[in-house]
């Protein structure tokens, strides 16, 4: 019944803008971290972004850190991922994920970087950037 499904992808030229969705459904209670990941053809799965849901603090790995901004709606139902000054080394397939607890997306902020082990992920959407 859970389920996390992405939307906004699409090809965009380098130094353009793009903005990712992810609707959240079937969740018994709304207080859990989430965050982004994204996979390039030949390379292995990198945590992108995530949020907090005990204060809306956020991380962001090194490679998208100025660039990329995570967010999520009052109601929690909806994560952005707003991407701009998009690069060719950005071209994946990004999706949301959450193992739907709270604390994890704290820990990767101290230790700097982001667990991949997740219960429930999207199917997730195609992002290529290219001129």
């Amino acid at each position: 019944q859970v389920q996390l499904v992405e939307s906004g992808g699409g090809v965009v030229q380098p130094g353009g803008s793009l903005r990712l969705s992810c609707a959240a459904s079937g969740f018994t209670l709304d207080y859990y971290d989430i965050g982004w990941f994204r996979q390039a053809p030949g390379k292995e799965r990198e945590g992108v972004s995530c949020i907090s849901a005990t204060d809306d603090s956020t991380y962001s790995s090194n490679s998208v850190k100025g660039r990329f901004i995570i967010s999520r709606t009052a109601d929690k139902k909806t994560i952005y991922l707003q991407m701009n000054n998009l690069e060719p080394e950005d071209t994946a397939v990004y999706s949301c994920a959450t193992d739907g607890v709270i604390g994890w997306c704290s820990t990767a902020q101290r230790a700097g970087t982001m667990k991949n082990t997740m219960d429930y992920w999207g199917k997730g959407t195609l992002v290529t950037v290219s001129s």
